[in-house]
Order: structure tokens, then C-alpha cells, then sequence
């Protein structure tokens, strides 16, 4: 199989998995798609605060410029990244979704934030690929580049182009990772109102942290393979999250905003049933 089909076919899930858990969850569970749709929102907002944060502190903060210090970097781009994303995601829901108000409905929320994240990553990997393309074919277009970047430049492509298939197919299976762990921490940030404690979404921000960190020091610690089943294990854990905090089924609201009106309707009839007997 061609590297050109791996990354192809990379992208290409990455920008469907989010887009089959939406369908199945809307399917499944009768929710809104206006959900997802502000949970994509969350994300696009902490990217409007956590980028040009980055850029700041980078600047600022010995150990994130060009004496760049891993463990700097796991800390303090991994704590910008979940603090912005856990408020976004609270005021969101605090502000916007006042009528969602179940794990139900935290689930669908969470797959539109971490199906945006995965999303626009799929569409920069088939840009990067279009131009790695264009390159490769047309080697001449490199000598435009200025001497000091031409170096570079090749030496990118170079590693582009020398990845092994499963490297390129990488992409793909972590964001089926990250899917999970963005689902679980909507998931404890809708505790938050469940709960009526604010203590929830510093527990949020305190896991989105450390998954973080731990991904990040993977990344430049161990392989790639190795990597992704770290965040594998983060994955899995997340899960658990999810699975833990889910109420009992007669606590879940059904008749919330994705409910049909017929469950609704069946819901109000039983109850003028018990009401006259």
C-alpha cells in the first residue's frame, strides 16, 4: 500500500469517527445534533484564547522557546490547553445549553468538541499532503526557497515522505483515543450542574491535564507506536469515567431537549395514569 493511500485513508477516518459517534449517539439515544454543533463551538472558542496564549508565554516562559524543555512543555502547554477548553466547555453549557442537563446528553456535547478537534486535524493532514505532493512531483518549486530554508524544507520533506504506513495511519487511531477522553471530560464537566459543585470542572481540568502532559512527554519519549498505546491507556480510563458516572436509567431525563415528543407525551399519560388510580 502506497504512503499517499495511508495518510489518504488517515484523514479520511479522522474526519469520519466523529461523524459515525454523532450519527450512532443521535440515533441511539435520540439527541440533537445542535449539541454537537456547540460542542464544536467549545472547542473553536478555547482555540481563540489557548493559541495566542501559547504564542505569549512562549516567548515568556524559559523552556518553551528555543530552549525548549520537555517537561516545561508537558506542564505549561498542557495546563493552557485544559484550562481554556474545561471553561469553554463550562460556559457553553452554562450559558448556551441550559436545558441539557443529563449524561446523555454530556456525551453527544463531548463528540461534537473532541469530532471538531479531529475534524480540522483531518483537513491540515490532507492540506500537508496535498502540498507534500505537489513537492515530490514538482522539485522545482523548491528552488524559490531562500538558501537557509531550503535545508529544512527538504529535510521535512524527507521525514514526510520516510514515515513507515502505520506511523502514517497513527493519526487516525489517536483521535479515536482522544474522542473518548474529550468525551469523558464533557462528561464531568456536566457534573458540575448534575451535581450543583464546581468542583467537577476543576477535576476536569486536573485529568485533561495530566492526559496531556503524559501524552506530550510520550511523544518526545518514547516511539510512536509505543505513544499511542499510552494514550490508548488514557483512553481506556476515560471510558471507565464515563461508564462510572452514568446514573442509574430512571434518573436519565428523557424528555430533555432530543427526546421525542411521543416518549414525552407517553411519560405525561402515565403519569395522570397513576394519579387517577
Amino acid at each position: 500500500m502506497s504512503l499517499t493511500l495511508v495518510y489518504a485513508l488517515s484523514a479520511g477516518l479522522m474526519f469520519l469517527l466523529p461523524m459515525v459517534l454523532g450519527f450512532f449517539l443521535a440515533r441511539k439515544l435520540r439527541l440533537s445534533w445542535r449539541l454537537f454543533l456547540f460542542g464544536g463551538l467549545a472547542f473553536i472558542l478555547a482555540q481563540l484564547i489557548h493559541l495566542p496564549l501559547n504564542a505569549v508565554l512562549s516567548r515568556v516562559v524559559p523552556g518553551l522557546g528555543a530552549d525548549a524543555n520537555i517537561w516545561v512543555q508537558a506542564l505549561v502547554l498542557g495546563f493552557t490547553a485544559a484550562f481554556t477548553e474545561e471553561i469553554a466547555r463550562y460556559a457553553i453549557l452554562r450559558n448556551n445549553l441550559k436545558n441539557a442537563r443529563s449524561w446523555k446528553q454530556a456525551l453527544m456535547f463531548g463528540a461534537g468538541h473532541g469530532g471538531f478537534e479531529a475534524m480540522i486535524l483531518a483537513l491540515l493532514l490532507a492540506i500537508t499532503l496535498a502540498n507534500m505532493m505537489m513537492l515530490k512531483n514538482n522539485p522545482a518549486l523548491l528552488e524559490t526557497l531562500p538558501a537557509d530554508k531550503l535545508a529544512e524544507v527538504q529535510q521535512q520533506i524527507s521525514q514526510f515522505w520516510a514515515q513507515p504506513w502505520y506511523a502514517a495511519m497513527m493519526g487516525a487511531v489517536e483521535r479515536a483515543s482522544a474522542l473518548a477522553i474529550q468525551v469523558s471530560l464533557a462528561v464531568l464537566v456536566m457534573q458540575v450542574f448534575l451535581r450543583k459543585s464546581t468542583h467537577w470542572l476543576w477535576l476536569a481540568v486536573g485529568w485533561h491535564w495530566l492526559v496531556d502532559a503524559i501524552s506530550v512527554l510520550s511523544a518526545k519519549t518514547f516511539s510512536i507506536p509505543i505513544t499511542e498505546l499510552v494514550i490508548g491507556v488514557l483512553a481506556i480510563t476515560s471510558l471507565m469515567i464515563i461508564l462510572l458516572l452514568r446514573p442509574p436509567e430512571a434518573e436519565e431525563d428523557d424528555s430533555g431537549p432530543g427526546a421525542s415528543a411521543s416518549d414525552a407525551l407517553s411519560a405525561l399519560q402515565s403519569d395522570f395514569t397513576a394519579t387517577e388510580s
